[in-house]
This record gives structure tokens, C-alpha cells and sequence, in this order.
């Protein structure tokens, strides 16, 4: 991600610089924004029978989002990404476990506050709900299957835009997502019931305003 993403953002920034003034928020406008974000788990959970805590890794991926203007303030924002995560167990009875690998696909729809619409530097707060599906599992040498379950959550966004001109603007935005899954491995023998994810999403990327 970290080789593809940032020459196409690097080069839609160069582009948007050399374009003109900056102008303010709308009501009524969409904008459509690719950020990189870099996902970061705080994971927690034990499994019923054996103990131990649940861990996952992190990841980096591409994000596309969309942003509808109400008001000039107030705007509902939907992001889109998906990523991979490998699961283990740490100090269970049966020691370190590697439950294997699963994709995340968590579509998070947020109520936005922009403070300044119409400054160059824009801040913002949001909060909202997402919904995380799970798909795409693969088992590791330590189980022979594993399930896990989606789940619903809520949101909690703090951001900063920079309006470059009226149509490109760049944004950093961080996220905290709020969401549990519930692990079942080898036929429901070994269960980690309610694991909390709650991922830091955390995001630099380009907008265009239409």
C-alpha cells in the first residue's frame, strides 16, 4: 500500500497545488476523498476454556470515503476500506496459539461538526456507528477451523481538512471504532466470546469537492 498509495497521492496534491485559491464548504456538496490509513487494533479478550488474551495485528490500506454537505457545518461521511488481520492467543493453558488470518470489512457512517467551513484549515468532530464483517478466514497450524462473527459498533472521529482551491482540499483524520467479535475455533471447543477490536484508524489522503 505504502508504494502504491503515496505516488497517487503525492501526484493528486502536486496537481490540486498548482490549481488555484482555496474556497469554503457548501451545502449541498460531495466530496470524495482516497486516504492511506493505517489500522491499528487494540484488541482484548480471552478464550472461555484455555485463557489467555487475544491479539491481532495491524494493517495499511487504501480508504475511499464520501462526504454530503447538509449544511455548511454538518455533513454525513462514509468511509470504505477493508483489511487483514492475523489472530492469535497469547499464554493460554495450551500456550501461544496462531488462530490464523481473517479480512475486516468495516464500513463506518459518521455525523460530522466542521467548526470553520469557511477557512483554509477546517476542523471537524464526528461520531457515528459502523458495522464490521468478518470474511475470509484461514486457519493457522494451532486450530483446524475457525469462525468469527460481525458485529455493530460506534464511532468516534476528530479531523482537519486543508482547502487547497473551490475543487481539492487534503485531510488528516483519525478514528476510534468501536467493535467485538465473537471467535469460535475447532468446532466451538476453544471460544473467545465478545473480543474487542477497537481499532485507531488513522488517515492522510486528497479530496476532490464536486
Amino acid at each position: 500500500m505504502k508504494k502504491t498509495c503515496a505516488p497517487l497521492l503525492l501526484g493528486a496534491v502536486l496537481v490540486a497545488a498548482a490549481a488555484g485559491t482555496a474556497s469554503a464548504k457548501d451545502a449541498g456538496d460531495i466530496r470524495v476523498r482516497l486516504r492511506g490509513i493505517d489500522f491499528i487494533t487494540d484488541t482484548s479478550g480471552t478464550t472461555d476454556a484455555l485463557g489467555g488474551s487475544a491479539r491481532t495485528s495491524n494493517d495499511q490500506v487504501p480508504e475511499l470515503d464520501f462526504s454530503y454537505f447538509f449544511t455548511k457545518n454538518i455533513a454525513a461521511e462514509l468511509i470504505l476500506a477493508t483489511t487483514k488481520h492475523r489472530v492469535y492467543v497469547d499464554g493460554s493453558t495450551s500456550g501461544n496459539l496462531d488462530l490464523g488470518s481473517v479480512h475486516a470489512l468495516p464500513p463506518v457512517l459518521t455525523l460530522q461538526y466542521h467548526f470553520l467551513p469557511d477557512a483554509q484549515w477546517s476542523p471537524y468532530l464526528g461520531a457515528g456507528i459502523n458495522y464490521t464483517m468478518m470474511y475470509g478466514a484461514h486457519t493457522g497450524p494451532s486450530v483446524t477451523d475457525v469462525k468469527y462473527s460481525n458485529g455493530l459498533g460506534y464511532a468516534f472521529q476528530a479531523g482537519m481538512d486543508y482547502e487547497i482551491n473551490d475543487k481539492w482540499s487534503l485531510n488528516f483524520d483519525v478514528k476510534k471504532v468501536f467493535v467485538s467479535t465473537d471467535i469460535k475455533a475447532n468446532g466451538g471447543s476453544v471460544n473467545a466470546k465478545g473480543t474487542d477490536l477497537d481499532p485507531w484508524v488513522i488517515g492522510f489522503g486528497v479530496g476532490y469537492t464536486f
